[in-house]
């Protein structure tokens, strides 16, 4: 319960603080958002209308007072209206949190495809033939740069053979690229982290002795080895969280893809500012509760580290 309410101050203030810096930031890059809509609605962009219309916007305050605002509009689930649409920011963000989710989730599920057997089997026979070409896959996944990886795909599978869409939403076929474009970037690098966890797994005393005791070698492998070996990978997965879901922006640009990645790139174009801001607001915390979930899950994993929470 103490660490509950720990966490939930901490998230409160990183929340606060990210805003804060994002609000000004925003305010400070150029561009201006009442042009971007006066040009949008096709509206004469004489100097008296454009003052008028950011009188309305509320962007002739302070920025103390704008800022001010849009805090007390938080407080209330409020994150004000999007400039390009007119429609509530929350519904913009939560009607693409879907979409995004899915492709997340596909990924993920890609990666461990990829990461999970290939990690292990390159600890397990380490130095030969299929330990060798891992480390391949690996140097060359890490190498590729996701969106280069993405425009391969598309020409091969969606232009040349036309077996798979290249952009949008609708049915699972247009998941399959976007994901394999995230998933693939990804297990290179868990990859790589599988197998050293794993090598260095395989030479604890708990292992050493359940093999001395004559414990089936795939059990050994399965129930003492890899559990401690995911350990590590989940604390490094609670790390590159962001990571992640800054890829799933890019990619979600190169297809065209309707998520959050793709709502939040468009607002930066247009300096839709609510819903930019909003953006923010919504990936902190999604980002610090899937954080919790990993390290309750590293915890169940490992016994040692629950213990030493409930003594903290």
């Amino acid at each position: 319960m103490k660490k509950l309410v720990q966490r939930s101050l901490e998230l409160l203030l990183f929340i606060l603080l990210l805003s804060f810096i994002s609000f000004v930031v925003m305010k400070l890059a150029p561009g201006d958002a009442v042009r971007e809509i006066m040009r949008s609605d096709d509206v004469a962009l004489d100097h008296a209308a454009i003052e008028k219309q950011r009188e309305a916007m509320g962007l002739n305050q302070p920025l103390w007072q704008q800022y001010g605002n849009w805090l007390t509009g938080l407080v209330r689930l409020d994150l004000g209206e999007s400039y390009m649409t007119r429609r509530p920011v929350l519904s913009e963000l939560l009607g693409r949190l879907p979409a995004t989710m899915m492709l997340t989730g596909a990924s993920l599920v890609i990666m461990l495809i990829i990461a999970l057997p290939l990690g292990m089997l390159s600890a397990l026979y380490s130095g030969r033939a299929i330990d060798r070409w891992s480390r391949v896959i690996a140097v060359l996944g890490t190498s590729v740069p996701s969106f280069w990886l993405g425009i391969l795909l598309i020409d091969w599978f969606s232009v040349k053979a036309g077996w798979l869409p290249s952009m949008g939403i609708g049915s699972p076929k247009h998941l399959i690229l976007p994901s394999i474009t995230l998933g693939m970037t990804m297990a290179a690098v868990y990859l790589r982290l599988i197998r050293s966890s794993m090598l260095a797994s395989l030479q604890q005393d708990f292992v050493q002795g359940a093999r001395a005791r004559g414990i089936r070698s795939g059990r050994v492998v399965f129930r003492y080895a890899l559990r401690h070996a995911l350990s590590p990978v989940l604390g490094m997965f609670g790390v590159s969280i962001g990571s992640l879901l800054g890829g799933t922006v890019v990619v979600e640009v190169l297809f065209a893809y309707p998520g959050m990645g793709k709502l939040v790139m468009d607002a930066i174009q247009h300096r839709d500012y609510p819903v930019i801001q909003g953006y923010m607001v919504l990936m902190t915390l999604l980002i610090t509760l899937a954080n919790l979930v990993v390290d309750g899950i590293q915890a169940w994993l490992n016994p040692e580290m629950r213990l030493r929470g409930e003594k903290q």
